[in-house]
């Protein structure tokens, strides 16, 4: 009991809420920022250490992704001073790399450690779908969705462990509580916030490509592109961390004006 007791004290002590600096939303945090930007430092150098990564200097592809990088970087930079956050970046050493990989994928670590994949190009097709895409990604890091994820995924463990104490003299009902709570959280807590985090990704990042000079609307082409290569090959959506395709390119036409009031050109 003390041991459970103790527990519970620990778990009351370090549950703590914040609320995100841009997009108002009260967020779980259990991790400290600059903790995750070292670890996220430090896996990022091993990644590229153990992949091919594609050198800016003598591939067209590798530098757009640099400049696509740069742009989006520079316009996060400029709202976030505009609205007086700019500590919100502390931190952030921007780093962006393409990696030689037939996979469909793209990342952004906390700290700006941004990796895209070979294999994205052939569905991003052009410039502003890439950008798209990577404001997206660079939305997950600057609103801390890592941090959130972890630290739901570290309160769930604690819920788990305290059920099972309180229930370790009754075998039946410990057999009934781990038979429900992991499906149940799984399905009715953690997922749900997961897509959550990727609608979050979808708004703001298409504000931020639109900021940086790209045209938003790039963003339902490639969505179509992403669910036609995908052949159908998804889970049904409440038993997936990602939206379905068709409610993903609902919401970005509902976001698309709010975008485009941000869009100029680049060179105009």
């Amino acid at each position: 009991m003390k041991k459970f007791l103790l527990f519970i004290a620990t778990v009351s002590i370090i549950v703590a809420c914040s609320t995100n600096a841009v997009t108002g939303r009260k967020q779980l945090a259990l991790f400290g920022e600059a903790t995750l930007q070292q670890q996220a430092l430090t896996e990022y150098q091993t990644f590229l250490s153990q992949n091919k990564v594609v050198n800016s200097g003598a591939n067209k592809d590798a530098e757009m992704v640099k400049r696509v990088g740069n742009r989006i970087a520079k316009a996060i930079t400029d709202y976030y001073t505009q609205k007086g956050l700019a500590n919100e970046l502390n931190g952030y050493k921007w780093e962006f790399n393409l990696v030689d990989s037939k996979e469909v994928n793209a990342w952004c670590m906390p700290g700006g450690k941004v990796v895209v994949y070979t294999g994205l190009l052939g569905i991003t097709q052009n410039e502003a779908a890439l950008a798209v895409v990577m404001g997206h990604e660079i939305t997950h890091a600057v609103a801390h969705h890592g941090n959130e994820r972890m630290s739901q995924g570290a309160l769930a463990q604690g819920l788990e462990i305290v059920g099972n104490i309180a229930t370790a003299n009754n075998p039946k009902y410990n057999d009934l509580f781990n038979n429900i709570f992991a499906p149940t959280a799984q399905i009715a807590v953690l997922l749900p916030n997961s897509r959550n985090q990727e609608y979050e990704a979808d708004h703001f990042g298409l504000n931020f490509a639109a900021m940086a000079g790209y045209n938003p609307n790039e963003a339902i082409a490639f969505w179509q592109r992403m669910a036609a290569a995908s052949n159908g090959q998804k889970p049904p959506e409440f038993l997936s961390t990602h939206p379905a395709d068709e409610n993903r390119i609902a919401r970005l036409k509902e976001f698309m004006p709010e975008a485009l009031g941000y869009y100029k050109p680049v060179g105009k």
